[in-house]
């Protein structure tokens, strides 16, 4: 397991220079991207299959222990502000639970039977997907998650950092990210956490741009939950529409706060039409302003 061997490269660096310490930490992370860079064409098939699954319904589900846990708990948990992912659409499970999240819970990893309890107290089934991470590929309560959501039908996803490990052999979606031997040996908070860290992103955006939840590189779900948030989004309306802040905000009013909706308002859509103009064309913003704009030239 070459994540917890460790190696001669770094066997004396607690005798180097600072300097020279950060340099072998700062290589390690570029090898990181190395590894990432090598698994895209595993990223891309198992975007493309979470979004056929998700599509229309279910849950995009995160089971890990320890750092990789808690990267799988970030990557989720953004999900809904920045691209209005719903919130009963994500599923955040991490081993020791919440108290997991800021500090290290002694031999959480190794409840399978916890990990089987949540999996079924969650209803996990054919509708969801769900995304395994463990730097091991063998951590038991990520591994137990991953064998029930198999069970249920779920579509699964295994994120790991060592070949030939049981995540990968038996989900559905193997992303291998091989970084090897860490700068300290066994800290796979290192060189695998910045792997999985830029993997989950990855996979997550390119999720949602599939998704629709991305239109010209703007977010237009983005959750408006402070005054920065409100303002951006007035800002992408006014972008993508060449209208004043005034109108953008009473767009938006009409709309409940959908950008979406209050840019087919602004294009001359009713409120009733632009909401069906969507869901018709499955959230994409590109497509429901094609057929609005093919509407009005019938129209003329």
């Amino acid at each position: 397991m070459t994540t917890e061997r460790a190696s001669p490269r770094y066997s004396g660096i607690d005798l180097w220079e600072p300097a020279d310490i950060l340099e072998s930490l700062i290589e390690g992370q570029f090898s990181a991207v190395a590894a990432v860079r090598s698994a895209l064409p595993s990223i891309e098939a198992a975007a493309v299959a979470i979004e056929e699954r998700l599509r229309d319904r279910g849950r995009l589900v995160y089971a890990g222990a320890g750092t990789s846990g808690r990267m799988g708990v970030q990557d989720g948990a953004e999900l809904t502000p920045t691209f209005g992912w719903p919130e009963g659409r994500v599923l955040l499970l991490i081993a020791g639970g919440k108290d997991a999240l800021l500090q290290s819970v002694e031999g959480a990893e190794d409840e399978v039977h916890h990990a089987a309890r949540l999996v079924a107290q969650h209803d996990i089934n054919a509708d969801d997907v769900l995304i395994a991470v463990s730097a091991s590929g063998t951590t038991p309560f990520t591994l137990t998650c991953l064998r029930e959501a198999l069970k249920r039908g779920a579509l699964t996803v295994g994120i790991a950092n060592n070949r030939d490990t049981p995540i990968l052999q038996e989900s559905h979606q193997p992303i291998l990210l091989s970084t090897g031997s860490e700068p300290i040996a066994g800290s796979t908070r290192l060189k695998a956490g910045t792997a999985q860290k830029i993997a989950l992103n990855l996979l997550s955006t390119l999720l949602m741009i599939l998704l629709g939840r991305v239109y010209q590189g703007l977010m237009v779900d983005v959750r408006a939950q402070n005054e920065k948030l409100m303002r951006r989004r007035e800002d992408i309306l006014m972008q993508l529409t060449g209208r004043s802040r005034d109108d953008a905000r009473l767009a938006l009013d009409r709309a409940r706060g959908s950008v979406k909706v209050a840019v087919l308002l602004l294009q001359g859509c009713d409120l009733d039409t632009a909401t069906d103009l969507l869901e018709r064309c499955r959230g994409q913003l590109g497509k429901a302003l094609d057929l609005a704009n093919a509407r009005g030239s019938d129209a003329a």
